[in-house]
C-alpha cells in the first residue's frame, strides 16, 4: 500500500523510528500531564457539581465562579504560556508523524486524534464558559435578566420561535465542569496510546530477542554436530 507520506519500510528497529523513547515522546508526554494537573486542581469544585445528590449552597458557588473568574483574567502571559506548552504537544507530535511508521500511524496519530479533540473541547467549551463567567456580574446576573425579560425559569426556552436555551447558573457550572471530565478522559487516552505504543515496542524487542537467540542455539548445535563428524 504505497503512499507519498507514510514509510512502510520503516520499523521499530530502524535507526530513524521516534518511538516511545524518543525525545518527541516527552514532547507529547509533558503537556498532557501538565493539562491533567491543572484539571486535577478544579477538581475539588467539579466533584460536587457532578457526583453529588447534596443541594449545591449559593457560597459554594460563588467560590467557583471568583476561581473561573481569577484563571479567565489572569495576566495575559499566564495564557500565552499555557498555548505555547498545548502547540509543544502538536510539534512533537509533527515530529513523530514526520514520514512515519506503521506503528507511529497507528499509536500517534490516534494520540493526535484525541489531542486534537482535546483541543476542541477546551476552545469550545472550557474557555466559553470561563468568559461567560468573566461577564460583569457573572452567571448569576446573566439568569437574573433572562429571568426578568422573559420569566423564564433555569434551562428553559427563552423565546417562542429561536428555541435558544438560557442554562441557569447551577446547570451552566455543571456543563463546564463536564468539559472538565471529558478533557481530562481525552488527555488520559493520550497517555494510554502512548504507553501501549511503549508496551508494542517492549514485546517486539523480547520476541525479536527469542528468535536471535533461537537461531544462535540452532547454529551452536549444528556447528557442534559438525565437530562430532
Amino acid at each position: 500500500m504505497p503512499t507519498q507520506w507514510v514509510d512502510w519500510s520503516k520499523t521499530t528497529r530502524s535507526q530513524d523510528y521516534r518511538g516511545s523513547g524518543s525525545f518527541a515522546t516527552f514532547l507529547i508526554i509533558g503537556p498532557v500531564c501538565f493539562a491533567l494537573g491543572i484539571l486535577f486542581a478544579s477538581f475539588p469544585y467539579d466533584f460536587p457539581l457532578l457526583w453529588t445528590s447534596d443541594p449545591i449552597p449559593p457560597p459554594f458557588l460563588d467560590h467557583l465562579e471568583t476561581h473561573l473568574r481569577l484563571m479567565h483574567q489572569s495576566p495575559p502571559l499566564i495564557a500565552r504560556m499555557l498555548h505555547i506548552i498545548v502547540f509543544v504537544g502538536f510539534l512533537g507530535f509533527f515530529i513523530k508523524l514526520f514520514r512515519p511508521s506503521e506503528a507511529n500511524i497507528l499509536f500517534d496519530g490516534g494520540s493526535l486524534m484525541l489531542y486534537v479533540i482535546g483541543a476542541g473541547v477546551y476552545l469550545s467549551n472550557i474557555v466559553k464558559g470561563m468568559r461567560a463567567v468573566s461577564q460583569p456580574g457573572g452567571l448569576a446576573a446573566a439568569e437574573a435578566a433572562a429571568a426578568a425579560a422573559g420569566g423564564a425559569a433555569p434551562s428553559s426556552h427563552v423565546g417562542p420561535v429561536s428555541g435558544a436555551v438560557m442554562l441557569g447558573r447551577e446547570d451552566s457550572l455543571r456543563v463546564l465542569s463536564a468539559s472538565h471530565v471529558i478533557l481530562a478522559l481525552v488527555l488520559v487516552g493520550v497517555l494510554v496510546l502512548q504507553a501501549g505504543q511503549w508496551y508494542a515496542e517492549r514485546k517486539e524487542a523480547d520476541e525479536v530477542a527469542q528468535l536471535d537467540r533461537e537461531a544462535a542455539d540452532r547454529k551452536g548445535a549444528a556447528g557442534a554436530g559438525k565437530k562430532k563428524l
